[in-house]
């Protein structure tokens, strides 16, 4: 569930098929996002999932398996 929550963001967000996003997606080598994306990401996240992201949690966060995880493991 929260998976494919994460695969609609990040389609919309990126402009990119919800299949071709799997767990091993690296968000910055994949899908091309610089910080400033990734910024608006995390806030549409923050958003949906109602879970805080500090900042020094970003760099662990690289793939969409990363996200996911920390997401369940902060709801």
């Amino acid at each position: 569930m929260i998976l494919e929550k994460v695969k609609a963001i990040l389609a919309e967000q990126f402009d990119v098929e919800e299949d071709n996003i799997n767990p091993e997606t690296s968000i910055i080598n994949d899908l091309g996002a610089d910080s400033l994306d990734v910024v608006d990401l995390l806030m549409s996240i923050e958003d949906e999932f109602e879970v805080e992201v500090p900042d020094e949690e970003i760099e662990n966060i690289k793939t969409v398996e990363d996200l996911v995880k920390y997401i369940e493991n902060h709801q």
